[in-house]
């Protein structure tokens, strides 16, 4: 009789974006393995950090997988105190973002719950892996910023065990081809990343002003998911730059690779960034890219490709200098490939399982 497949539990309490990315590539290149997959809609963030041990308080209750992978929104520790046999299931737990170098938005109520959920789940985890070195960095930084505010009884070495148990993983980037029939705009720009406050969109906005009031020849691909009422951003885009505008809207898979395959230019003015799948796709398809010197962005594209982190004028005059003139090639990230991390990826989930057998 052929052995069973050994079973993962996969816990995502959040599924957007690189969230949903890592969880249908992980079950589609591994099929070999019995998942066993948990997710939440990615909305009401501040609900779902704290509120996921109660969303799925039933339906855990029959889980006897034999390892855990779980993404840093779920609150593990919570999970494995609720559900005793879980408790020693061996865990990954995996940081596709950290709440301690995560933007505030104006109005927002700080709160340390969400950077506490994170901690206690890596510390409740066996493993930990992180989707690149600055965002494990700024995790480790800010353990010890929020261990520096507690009056007493802090135990020591907290940041040297949990950087002993990390490891960089990043999300894995597919193949992105053109049709026979795409042709490349050079002087197309495009924006693929959501209009939210974190992506800076009115820095965006204001450089494409910049290059109009100079007269230099350029076209708009708005892509990226947007509110139900537009931001200002995009609002000024639609007013004053509507002729220049060849697509305007969240399109659907199939014809947002066409359009990756038509830019010449991606752009980035984010606040945040822990790996920037949005980036990493375009440049997979051939599209230049342009982002802010500071984040993640430093270990994936070479100062060439990199200005001056929030300053609008040094955005227009590089993206001036590249329409009007030379521009560099488009980056390798062949250390982003899927083929080139999916060795790394089975190598951990073997571990995991062997963790498994040895506490069996």
């Amino acid at each position: 009789m052929q052995p069973a497949a050994p079973r993962i539990l996969l816990l995502s309490a959040y599924r957007a974006d690189s969230h949903a990315a890592w969880a249908d590539w992980l079950t589609r290149q591994f099929s070999e393995f019995d998942w066993e997959r948990r997710e939440l809609p990615g909305r009401h963030f501040r609900w779902r950090i704290r509120g996921n041990p109660i969303s799925w308080l039933e339906t855990l209750g029959d889980a006897h997988p034999d390892a855990i992978m779980a993404t840093s929104m779920v609150d593990l520790a919570t999970l494995r105190g609720l559900h005793p046999a879980l408790a020693q299931t061996p865990a990954l737990y995996y940081f596709h973002e950290n709440q301690f170098a995560y933007p505030t938005q104006a109005g927002q109520n700080p709160s340390v719950d969400p950077q506490m959920v994170q901690l206690y789940g890596a510390l409740a985890a066996d493993r930990i892996a992180f989707n690149s070195r600055y965002n494990r960095d700024t995790f480790l930084d800010g353990v010890d910023r929020l261990l520096a505010r507690m009056p007493d009884q802090v135990p020591p070495g907290v940041r040297t065990t949990l950087a002993e148990r990390g490891e960089i993983l990043p999300v894995p980037i597919q193949a992105i081809t053109s049709t026979d029939h795409t042709e490349r705009d050079p002087n197309l720009i495009l924006w693929n990343h959501r209009w939210e406050y974190d992506k800076a969109p009115d820095d965006f906005a204001e450089a494409m002003l910049q290059l109009a009031r100079k007269g230099i020849d350029f076209r708009l691909a708005l892509l990226g998911p947007r509110p139900v009422s537009p931001p200002e951003s995009l609002a000024r885009l639609r007013a004053d730059l509507a002729d220049r505008i060849v697509v305007d809207t969240k399109c659907s898979r199939e014809e947002y690779e066409e359009w990756l395959c038509r830019a010449g230019i991606v752009v980035s003015t984010a606040r945040h960034e822990f790996q920037g799948l949005s980036l990493l796709e375009a440049a997979r398809a051939g599209v230049l890219p342009l982002v802010p010197d500071a984040l993640v962005y430093p270990e994936q594209y070479p100062t060439s490709c990199r200005y001056a982190t929030g300053d609008t004028e040094s955005l227009a005059a590089r993206l001036g200098a590249w329409l009007s003139g030379e521009r560099p090639p488009v980056p390798d990230i062949g250390d982003w490939h899927a083929g080139r991390l999916e060795p790394q990826w089975r190598r951990q989930i073997e571990d995991l399982l062997e963790t498994r057998r040895g506490v069996d």
